[in-house]
Parts: structure tokens; C-alpha cells; sequence
């Protein structure tokens, strides 16, 4: 949609002034997608980057569209501050995802599926298209595999219409009667369990799906089977909760669980050729608007990429990263030689940056060492989501088991990690560990983890804040950061921050955090006008922000009036993006740009030039009000003047990428950067990732050299 002109008489809060919230999460999947589009990208990551824009397309509709219809239901037509009233956002989110839906599937069997198949000699085949032999091991596959847990549910009145639960894949069956010449509806879950079924020798596969339809009248012998369709259900994830009035924070959220689960629907995607009454059948079931049925050419479901995708030849991914241990934590090169990871923290500041640098060697050390030291006497630490397996959990577990204090807090309100969550909270109370669930109404984002150690008379306290969540999985593929820090100061703070999420001290101050909601709009605002006042005294004022979303209106107008006031700023903002950059006496000074990559961007650096003094932060808050107003965010300031070189390195490298790097454009387009003929290409996590093979081949050579 193209946005509104800008009035001559626009104040800033003008509605032309702002992209509308939903629709800029949607272009940000446009630029997901056209990973899995772009020749440069390995073959099978574009397969894998195909999965993951349906991923986070399904996500969306579950949220946003589920959200949309809650807001509409209960009669709000307050207009967003894009001037667009929640039913005009609906009919548009509703087109643009019916759109990136059906350029998904066409990227699949125009593009990939082709190429998978002649390239790699990958291919997803037809039922349709197999030969006898092929059928014959498909039928057995059916008959031994697939048919014992297939369960064919009727409709009737005896028969009351079947439960579809989130995000499954069905068949909708018509059937005859061939007798009585009566007509009956029939629904057949698919298995998830199995996504391929692969044909002999060539390694080839079937979806499942095709197999179950094939062989559907197997299931209701005796009965004619008029049609069978594919179809899929999406429910709603944005369930109400007032935690004001829950006398138990675990039991509602519990609650909320199996709400979700029976949540109205809000989508029904179904395949071409699915006969009219079928659909009108479903609908009237469901309880749909014609609005929210979605034809979807090809496959439904695209999940299994994920599987095709982790087990094709390594030549045709991304080349293996070994992520690099900072040369301060290594002694000689020799890793059962390695120095005592609190004395490095004593000598100075530690930052690590994901996946570029090793989680396990840091972080997560960090936290087993802490467990299995004597001299340490506590460990305290925020959890938001972690890995399946995570050691940290059970560094913690250990660390209570000696006797150590251990609290933590595990928020239990992440959304679709709540079930985990939980159950990793249940593992560390039972050993023990003093566990709290967050403070009511405030979810806690920050990332936070605090060791206290006694070290000869005294206590010291050690402390890693980061971007990024404790979990060593996502920290392969999420970039991050994190400082791992001995400094006084912010030990104190970290107490203080404990003391306020586990007990009752809201009025908590802070040396050196900076702590929402408590501080940190009013701080980012200083700073703001701090950079203001630089420029309109003549000195040097600038701005850059990495984060990776920005939708807060009085943000917004506080940068707009930092570059009607000459401030230069640059955003890199990987996601959501409500500012409206280069408009004449509001923003023309403000740049924005997206990077999208192998890596998902997600550490935040927030940069003041402040007259060349500059004054840096790394946190865990985006610049959206849910981050600012509802959410315990902390950043951090950083001191160390190495670090803070490191960190205007990386930011001057993000904005000079020129290969992964998007422009926002006036006109809400994002326009993918290109070098120019005589600029060399830039891509901003290559760079990253060479900076860090040079450190290491320092290193190394030190090492070889001494000896």
C-alpha cells in the first residue's frame, strides 16, 4: 500500500509520518523470502530459508491476524497511528499474506523443486507420477506405517463435528453411501511424524499427505469416495490474560495453554480444486469469514523442508562455522590449559559476539564454572528460553545440589515457550533453586546473569548482560552480544535488579544499568536531546541504532525531531520499521536499512557520538512500547574503550554492507543495496566472520612462535 503524502502543515504525529506496524512485519518476510529466491544463496539453505518464511508467516496470522479479529470483536475502531482502524489492517494483512502465500509456493515448484531435483537429485515426486514399482513400495509403506495410526472421523449427527488442532494438516472427504445414495463428510488427520515417505534406492520421497489421499479408501470400505482435498487450520495465539487477578501465575498461564489450543480459528487454507460445498462446509464449521479461507497452490505445509534440507550434501549449505574462543580465555592453545575464567573478567571486560565467537566457551562456561566452583556462593540468572538440552539448566541444577543460593527467574510467559518453560522451572525447583515467574503484568526480557564469589576476605561479584537468550542452539544462528564483566558498579546493580524481580523493591536505583520500564525511555530521550543540543551548538552530534524493531510513536517523534535539528542518524533495524525516513523537514537525515543474512540479527548497539565522547550501549530492548513500557529490559553502558572500538568496527561494517543490506525508502520500499562500479562488495557477516579468522590466525601464529 503506498503510503499517504505529507501534508505542508504536518505536525509529528501526523498518520502520513508512519508505516503501519503490520505491514512492515510483512515486508520484513519479503526479505526473508528473497533469501530463498537469491542465486547467491547455497541451494539448500534457500530450502531451508523457504521453511522459515512459512514458519514465520504462520506465527504471524496466529498473532497479529488472531489479535486483529480479538480487537474487532470487541467493537475498537481507534485508528493506529498509520490512521488505519483495525478493519481496514485486517482486509490488508489478509491480502498481503494471501499474496507472499502463494509466491511461496511458486518459488517451490517453479524454482526449487526443479533445481533440487536436477542439481542434487533431490526430488519430491508425485504419487501420480511413480511407477508400479514405486507404487507398490508406497502401499506397504501405507499398510505397515501410516494406516495403524490414521484415524477416519465421520461427520453426522452421530458423529459430531472432529476437533482440528492448530496448524494441522487434513483431508476433507466427501463420500457416497452406494446404496442408501447418501453423502457423508469424513476428515483424516495427517501424521506429522512421517513428512516423506522415500521410494527405494534413489533416495526420492513422496509427501505423505499424496501417500494417505491415494490409499483414503482403504479407510472406509464400502463407501464411495466422491473427492478428498487437503486442507489446513490455523488457530488464534493471542489469548487475553490479566495477570492482575490471577491468584496463580503458573494455573493461568497453564490455563492459557488449553485456551490457545481451543482458540478460535482465524485461517483455513485450502488446495485448488476443492469442491464449493466442501469449502462452504468448512467455514460454516469453523465459524470463518469468506475473507478467511486462502487457496494455496501446491504444498500446504512446508515444515519438512527442514528435514530435506539438514540431510542433503554439505557443498550445498553455507560452509561449516566453527565458532572462534576468545584468545583472553585460551593459555598456550591448549584448552585443558585454560586459564581460570573469573581471573580473565578480573583483568577486564569481556565481550562476546555470537556466533562468531563461541557460546559454550564463554556464557555457558561461565555459568558451569560458577556451579562448580567452592568459592562461588550464588548464582542468580534470568531465563527467557533456553535449549532442549541445556547444560546451563544443569550447571544450575548442580550448582543448588552443592549448596550454592541459586535463584532464578524463568519467564514463563514467552510466547510458545511457555509449556518449556515451565517444565524447566519444575526441574530446577525440585533441585532446589529458588525459581519466581517474572513480575505481574511486566514480562522480563533482560538478560541477565549474576555469579557472587568469595575471594579471601571479601565478595566479588561477576556478571555477563547480554542481547541474546542463554540457549545454545538459537546462540549458532542468532547474532549476539554479550560482556562479561567484574566492575563493582554493576554487580551492585545486578543485586539490586535481583532484588526487584524476586521480592518487593520497586524503587530499586541503579549506578550503571539502565533498567525498563523503570528508566529507560526517559534515558534514550536524554541522549536524544543531548545529540540535539551538540548539533545545535556547532559540535559533533550523531546517531546510530542496531536493534531490531522500532514502532514506538514518541520515539519516533524524538528522532524526528533530532534530524529536523541536523542529527544524522542511522538505523539498522532488521525487522519492523514504523519511521518514515527522507521526508523533507522531518527525517531527512535518518537513513534506515535492514540486513538479512545467514545469521539472524539480533544483538542491539545503541550509538551517541556525543561531541566525540561517545557514549555506547548493548542490551536487550528494542525501541517498540511493549520493550519500553511492558517489558524488564537492562542495558548496558559500555566503558572499555577497546569494546567500544570493537563496536563501532562491527556498526561501520553493517553500514557498508552492500550484498545482505536493504534501504528504506520514502515510499516504504525496500530497496536491496548494491556497490557501486567502482566499490568493492561488502557483505556486513562475512566481514564479521573474516575479522574473526584473523584473530584466530593471530592467535595461532603467537602460539607457534613461543614455541
Amino acid at each position: 500500500m503506498a503510503p499517504q503524502s505529507v501534508p505542508d502543515d504536518a505536525k509529528p504525529n501526523h498518520p502520513s509520518l508512519y508505516f503501519n506496524a503490520e505491514l512492515s512485519w510483512l515486508d520484513f518476510n519479503w526479505r526473508v523470502l528473497y533469501q530463498a529466491m537469491d542465486e547467491r544463496t547455497p541451494l539448500l539453505e534457500r530450502l531451508r530459508f523457504l521453511a522459515i518464511t512459512e514458519n514465520n508467516l504462520d506465527e504471524f496470522v496466529m498473532k497479529q491476524v488472531g489479535g486483529l479479529k480479538r480487537v474487532l470483536g470487541a467493537g475498537v475502531v481507534k485508528p493506529s497511528p498509520d490512521g488505519l482502524g483495525p478493519a481496514e489492517q485486517l482486509d490488508l494483512v489478509r491480502e498481503g499474506v494471501r499474496t507472499m502465500r502463494t509466491r511461496l509456493a511458486e518459488v517451490w515448484e517453479d524454482d526449487l523443486r526443479p533445481r533440487l531435483a536436477a542439481e542434487l537429485d533431490i526430488a519430491v515426486r508425485d504419487f501420480e507420477d511413480l511407477n508400479d514399482e514405486e507404487r507398490e513400495h508406497v502401499r506397504r509403506v501405507f499398510a505397515d506405517r501410516i494406516y495403524p495410526v490414521l484415524t477416519p472421523l465421520a461427520v453426522d449427527p452421530g458423529h459430531p463435528f472432529p476437533f482440528l488442532s492448530n496448524m494441522s494438516l487434513s483431508l476433507a472427504l466427501m463420500l457416497e453411501h452406494p446404496e442408501r445414495r447418501t453423502r457423508h463428510f469424513a476428515r483424516v488427520k495427517i501424521p506429522t511424524a512421517l513428512r516423506w515417505v522415500e521410494l527405494p534406492e534413489s533416495g526420492h520421497v513422496v509427501p505423505v499427505e499424496q501417500v494417505v489421499r491415494h490409499f483414503a479408501d482403504e479407510l472406509f470400505r464400502g463407501m464411495k469416495i466422491e473427492s478428498a482435498s487437503l486442507f489446513r487450520v490455523t488457530r488464534n495465539a493471542d489469548v487475553a490474560r490479566d495477570e492482575e487477578v490471577a491468584d496463580d501465575l503458573l494455573q493461568m498461564i497453564s490455563e492459557e495453554i488449553r485456551e490457545r489450543r481451543f482458540a478460535r480459528v482465524v485461517r483455513l487454507e485450502v488446495e485448488p480444486g476443492m469442491p464449493d460445498d466442501v469449502r462452504q462446509f468448512l467455514v460454516r464449521q469453523l465459524e470463518l469469514d469468506e475473507e478467511d479461507l486462502y487457496e494455496i497452490p501446491g504444498l500446504l505445509e512446508m515444515s519438512g523442508f527442514w528435514q530435506i534440507a539438514a540431510e542433503g550434501p554439505w557443498e550445498h549449505r553455507h560452509e561449516p562455522w566453527e565458532p572462534m574462543i576468545p584468545p583472553r580465555l585460551i593459555r598456550e592453545g591448549e584448552t585443558e590449559d585454560r586459564p581460570d575464567i573469573f581471573a580473565v573478567i578480573r583483568a577486564g571486560d569481556l565481550m562476546v559476539h555470537h556466533p562468531y565467537e563461541s557460546f559454550t566457551a564463554t556464557v555457558q562456561r561461565f555459568i558451569e564454572e560458577a556451579a562448580a566452583d567452592p568459592a562461588v556462593v550464588a548464582i542468580k540468572q534470568t531465563l527467557y528460553r533456553t535449549a532442549e538440552h541445556s547444560r546451563i539448566i544443569a550447571a544450575l541444577v548442580r550448582a543448588a545440589e552443592a549448596g550454592k543460593a541459586v535463584a532464578v527467574l524463568v519467564e514463563v510467559t514467552a510466547r510458545f515457550d511457555e509449556a518449556d518453560n515451565m517444565e524447566w522451572a519444575s526441574v530446577l525447583e525440585e533441585a532446589g533453586v529458588n525459581v519466581t515467574y517474572g513480575l505481574v503484568g511486566l514480562k522480563t526480557h533482560a538478560k541477565v546473569a549474576l555469579v557472587v564469589r568469595e575471594e579471601g576476605d571479601e565478595i566479588r561479584t561477576y556478571c555477563h548482560i547480554g542481547t541474546g537468550n542463554y540457549n545454545s542452539e538459537t546462540a549458532q544462528i542468532y547474532a549476539d552480544l554479550g560482556i562479561l564483566t567484574a566492575r563493582p558498579e554493576i554487580g551492585r546493580d545486578a543485586v539490586n535488579l535481583f532484588h526487584y524481580l524476586t521480592g518487593y523493591a520497586p524503587d530499586q536505583q541503579y549506578e550503571e544499568l539502565i533498567v525498563a520500564p523503570r528508566d529507560l525511555r526517559q534515558a534514550i530521550t536524554a541522549r536524544i536531546e543531548r545529540e540535539i543540543s551538540h548539533v545545535e551548538a556547532g559540535r559533533k552530534g550523531r546517531m546510530i541504532m542496531k536493534m531490531n524493531g522500532l514502532d514506538d510513536p514518541k520515539m519516533i517523534r524524538a528522532l524526528y525531531a533530532a534530524s529536523a535539528a541536523g542529527v544524522k542518524i542511522d538505523l539498522i533495524i532488521r525487522g519492523q520499521c514504523r519511521l518514515r525516513p527522507g521526508i523533507p523537514g522531518f527525517s531527512e537525515n535518518i537513513r534506515v536499512r535492514s540486513i538479512v543474512g545467514r545469521f539472524l540479527e539480533h544483538d542491539r548497539i545503541f550509538w551517541w557520538e556525543n561531541d566525540g565522547s561517545p557514549e555506547v550501549w548493548i542490551g536487550s530492548a528494542d525501541w517498540r512500547r511493549r520493550n519500553l513500557d511492558n517489558r524488564v529490559e537492562v542495558l548496558l553502558p559500555v566503558r572499555d574503550k577497546r569494546i567500544r572500538k570493537r563496536l563501532r568496527k562491527t556498526l561501520r561494517f553493517a553500514l557498508r554492507d552492500n550484498q545482505r543490506a536493504w534501504e528504506l525508502r520514502p515510499t516504504g520500499e525496500y530497496v536491496l543495496c548494491e556497490p557501486a562500479p567502482d566499490a568493492r562488495p561488502i557483505d556486513y557477516q562475512s566481514r564479521m566472520l573474516k575479522a574473526v579468522r584473523k584473530r584466530r590466525r593471530k592467535v595461532d601464529d603467537h602460539w607457534s612462535a613461543s614455541h
